[in-house]
């Protein structure tokens, strides 16, 4: 895990990744300024880092983009047939098929998808 205080892992041509990151931006966090941006495309989140976004949101099925072409691809029925560390494992392995932006905290917290209240409450602010 980065120092930073967050680490997002976001994709440049998401417009949901981009209000996530105005947003965080003006709460003060900023590449260098708290905040560690990654294209979760090229460098996806690790299997520890998928491991902890489970432990904390309780559900893997929100850690899934539903609506890309990744998992359109592989299908609904065999992504509900993967063991949950099968499913880690896919994900640690196509950065698309996570749905984005995806964030950790220091704090332990995970946040996928872009919800201005619940990252106002994961994140203190």
């Amino acid at each position: 895990m980065s120092t930073a205080p967050l680490r997002l892992y976001s994709y440049p041509k998401c417009s949901t990744c981009r209000r996530a990151l105005q947003w965080l931006a003006e709460r003060g966090f900023t590449p260098g300024t708290g905040l560690e941006v990654v294209d979760i495309t090229t460098d996806p989140p690790s299997l520890a880092e998928l491991r902890q976004a489970l432990a904390a949101l309780g559900d893997r099925k929100r850690l899934f983009n539903t609506s890309g072409q990744s998992y359109r691809s592989l299908g609904a029925a065999s992504v509900a047939a993967l063991s949950d560390e099968q499913a880690l494992e896919a994900l640690a392995a196509d950065g698309k098929l996570i749905k984005r932006p995806f964030a950790l905290a220091a704090n332990r917290q995970a946040l996928v998808g872009f919800k201005p209240e619940e990252w106002s409450v994961s994140l203190g602010l």
